[in-house]
């Protein structure tokens, strides 16, 4: 029996994404010519400003997320048509300044209900907040911010990568395990930067660390890379850790890229850095090769010809997750995949050596979180030891009794 649920699981694997169900008379060669179910998915986005890398090493992306759904559906459709499936993924990617709202309505109108959501946080509200899109469902590829999962939480937006909440407390959980328990942190001022502090902060009062100084960052606009750069980075970045305490490790909040890479071997005293940089808590990286994994890295290149950031990994679970549900359920329909998504039959694989479900009161993904270092693996939490009654990764984010989600039927 466990057999047989396994290979079930491991055929699923491969049928990922969906919207509004067509059959159509054109079936596969041999099968029933009508019983060929025709799905479309929508990837919905913006062309946002980006920062630009601090090192020339990670190269610049103009088409993180897309390329994750893209290789998605083309999963999707090799074991599809073995089974009577056909789907169709729907771009629709609009520039920065554009209103999202009618090109989610002209999808809505369509009759595309399943939408994997690539936008920042005002404009996926905006977009769950049309009257025509009350009874869609949503997955965000993109954002971490805690609110979205709080009190900004939507009954129609179910969320794929890991809140900043779940970052910090997987980072804590380790440097707890290690016995580093004295922080030192040191944020950026922009809002993400402030968010992901925040969570840090929470983290250490959840866990039992303890920040013994903070800094601020103030980055001043200028040639983020110049010709005496690492001159100037040699003296003010021990200037800036100076003075923070008797700190295990300092933790860095810059989540756009103004600072973080310059703490490496510059600090006043020789410590590691952790957060957004050196040691930092993902959902997926380029050198994670566990659980299969390098499989998904090697065939993500090939077909891309570049890494699968963590982007790509959102957009292509969120693919994988619709595929799973409609292929459990048979069946199409928001309301139907909704109830299995938010039950406790629902599982997707994601090379994370357990099957992942939403929690039902944010609609937040359960998952294991990767520490990585800029070239390896270096942990994965939840820590052993931390403990919860239900599932061990409700330790990372807000666990039920914290939410402040309202939105929860």
């Amino acid at each position: 029996m466990h057999v047989a649920k396994g290979l079930a699981f491991v055929l699923a694997a491969f049928l990922m994404c969906v919207t509004d169900p067509v059959r159509s008379d054109d079936a596969p060669p041999g099968g029933d010519a009508h019983a060929t179910l025709s799905i479309r998915l929508a990837y919905l986005g913006k062309t946002y400003a980006e920062a630009e890398p601090l090192s020339l090493i990670d190269k610049i992306y103009t088409d993180k997320g897309i390329q994750g759904a893209r290789v998605g559906i083309t999963e999707d459709n090799m074991t599809g048509r073995l089974i009577g499936q056909n789907y169709a993924l729907v771009e629709a990617i609009i520039p920065e300044g554009d209103d999202i709202k009618p090109k989610a309505l002209e999808l809505l109108r369509s009759g595309v209900s399943l939408i994997v959501a690539d936008l920042e946080p005002a404009d996926l509200l905006a977009v769950a907040d049309l009257p025509e899109a009350s009874n869609a469902i949503i997955l965000s590829v993109r954002s971490s911010d805690d609110r979205l999962r709080n009190e900004d939480c939507r009954r129609n937006i179910f969320h794929i990568p890991p809140d900043w909440a779940m970052r910090a407390d997987a980072l804590a959980q380790f440097l707890i395990w290690k016995q580093w328990r004295k922080w030192a942190l040191i944020s950026g001022e922009r809002p993400k930067d402030k968010d992901y502090a925040a969570a840090v902060r929470r983290a250490a009062a959840r866990f039992g660390g303890k920040i013994v100084g903070e800094k601020t960052y103030a980055y001043v606009a200028g040639s983020r890379r110049t010709d005496t750069g690492h001159q100037q980075i040699q003296k003010q970045m021990p200037l800036l850790t100076q003075g923070l305490g008797d700190a295990d490790v300092i933790i860095v909040a810059d989540v756009e890229e103004s600072f973080g890479d310059y703490l490496l071997f510059n600090t006043y005293e020789p410590r590691p850095v952790a957060g957004t940089h050196g040691l930092t808590a993902v959902s997926w990286h380029r050198s994670y090769e566990e659980s299969a994994a390098t499989q998904m890295q090697n065939r993500f290149e090939r077909k891309t010809g570049r890494i699968m950031t963590e982007r790509d990994y959102s957009a292509w679970l969120a693919v994988r997750t619709f595929g799973e549900a409609v292929t459990r359920t048979d069946s199409a329909d928001p309301g139907v995949l909704r109830s299995y998504l938010l039950s406790d039959k629902f599982e997707v694989a994601g090379f994370k050596s357990q099957g992942m479900n939403f929690r039902r009161w944010d609609r937040q993904l359960r998952q294991p979180i990767l520490l990585a270092g800029p070239r390896a693996l270096v942990s994965i939490s939840p820590q052993d030891g931390f403990l919860h009654p239900k599932y061990l990764t409700d330790t990372l984010g807000y666990d039920e009794p914290e939410s402040k989600c309202r939105q929860r039927n």
